[in-house]
């Protein structure tokens, strides 16, 4: 849509919508990319907005109504696209105060946005689209995406946002005097509790198969963080707990992945994807950044990361899909139930699974891994392929024993150096860099998976999503 001449794309909106206004918000739109200023911006998106809101909701829109649509929006994220290659940095740099404050992203977008009100979204434009119907929305969060994969994609202001994400939840620091002094916490959908120098993090989501979404990761997080902190434990172990859900009423299970049914409906927000990546995962697998230093974005870039971390073992029963798999592939050693399974039906669903195709590839082979990501794949505990993921698979009847075993094992010999070990393997597998180059795709890629038809589509054919309930 953006390369054919003008004079079609006027037609194009023209066909729908009134074409005099359709070709004031070109011209509009072509002033902001030709000045990148962001007066000119912020016209060209009122614009823009102010058409789409004479269409339908975009579910209820005709073909031409919904190409229309299509084109405003994607008219409009290039040219803010354009405009965040400009100045997404330089606004980073000021908001971060040349590096002296941690941001994490949300805080970060939120900051970004009272400066740039329109370009970016506000907590309340988001709050008032989250009433819709996720196929209802125009994409708002687009620019989120946008946003943060400019910062990411510099080396310098890149570093500073993951490390800055490697920080400790402040909920979590206000949480950890109780937590060493009693041993437990419990945030609703997520609970945690130390037994022998061990931290055990369980998932309670009970409801809808221990999913992922906007009110377990931020809980899981927090109690990654004080399993991390915690002076007295030496590992963690991550495992899902016993369900109400019909078809397994009574048993555990680890994980199901995204919970589609909220998604379907417009309730999980594009940050929660950030969140997970680069929040709760990366401190799995990198530990918590809780040193009092600021980071200067001038200063020279570091490795290894300054980080507390410790070994975490996955308990796996009946399965692990979708963001469940991706937890197994942070984890150090993974326990898994015989007849268990693990997935990543990232196709049927319609957006990028976290960071399974960077690390998957590493377990299985770059062939498997297209398999699993692309043409949905299965890998059973039991088989050869499902033991490049399982360190151990064991009688669901012998799970309990195997964690302590395992546990036991690690602390009983005594644990020798496992963040220097960490450390040591991430430099050959997965370094910081990496890792940045990584999410700047990812943080782009997933703000327009994350609002496509092709996800409702998929969501439909896949998941009978409008016959499900929350």
């Amino acid at each position: 849509m953006l390369a054919i001449p003008r004079e079609q794309r006027s037609q194009v909106i023209g066909a729908a919508l009134p074409p005099v206004e359709a070709e004031a918000f070109l011209i509009a739109r072509d002033r902001a990319v030709a000045s990148l200023a962001a007066a000119d911006l912020r016209a060209a998106i009122r614009s823009g907005r102010a058409l789409l809101a004479r269409l339908p909701l975009r579910s209820q829109r005709t073909a031409v109504e919904k190409t229309a649509g299509e084109a405003i929006v994607h008219l409009t994220a290039d040219a803010a696209w354009c405009f965040f290659r400009q100045h997404a940095v330089a606004m980073y740099r000021d908001l971060t105060q040349g590096g002296a404050r941690s941001l994490r992203v949300d805080s970060l977008l939120w900051e970004a946005a009272a400066r740039w009100p329109d370009i970016l979204p506000s907590q309340a434009d988001l709050a008032s689209e989250g009433e819709c119907m996720q196929g209802d929305k125009d994409g708002l969060e687009i620019h989120q995406g946008l946003f943060v994969s400019q910062v990411l994609s510099n080396p310098q202001t890149g570093h500073h946002l993951i490390r800055s994400m490697l920080r400790p939840r402040s909920e979590s620091l206000a949480q950890l005097p109780q937590f060493v002094a009693t041993g437990r916490a419990d945030f609703g959908t997520a609970r945690v509790g130390v037994q022998d120098g061990a931290g055990y993090v369980t998932i309670h989501n009970e409801r809808f198969l221990n999913s992922e979404d906007d009110t377990t990761v931020g809980p899981l997080e927090i109690a990654t963080d004080l399993v991390l902190l915690h002076p007295g434990v030496k590992i963690g172990v991550l495992r899902g707990s016993v369900v109400d859900h019909p078809k397994y009423r009574g048993q555990r299970v680890f994980s199901s992945g995204i919970n589609l049914t909220r998604l379907y409906q417009g309730k999980q927000s594009y940050l929660s994807f950030l969140f997970r990546s680069m929040g709760l995962h990366s401190k799995l697998y990198r530990g918590v950044l809780a040193d009092d230093e600021s980071d200067s974005l001038d200063a020279p870039l570091e490795e290894p990361e300054r980080t507390i971390e410790k070994l975490w073992v996955a308990a796996v029963d009946r399965f692990a899909i979708g963001g469940g798999c991706q937890l197994l592939l942070v984890a150090d050693y993974v326990i898994a139930e015989a007849g268990s399974y693990f997935s990543l039906p990232a196709r049927k669903e319609g957006f990028l699974p976290g960071t399974a195709n960077m690390r998957l590839p590493r377990f299985v082979g770059e062939r498997l891994a297209r398999d699993a990501l692309l043409f949905d794949r299965v890998f059973y505990a039991d088989t050869p392929e499902g033991r490049l993921i399982a360190s151990e698979v064991v009688l669901s009847g012998e799970m309990d024993q195997a964690i302590s075993r395992c546990v036991e094992n690690a602390i009983g010999s005594g644990i020798v150096s496992p963040g220097a070990n960490r450390k040591a393997i991430r430099q050959q597998t997965e370094p910081l860099d990496a890792f940045r180059r990584y999410v700047t795709t990812y943080a782009f890629e997933q703000a327009f998976c994350h609002l496509s038809d092709q996800l409702i589509a998929n969501l439909e054919k896949h998941w009978n999503a409008k016959q499900r309930k929350l």
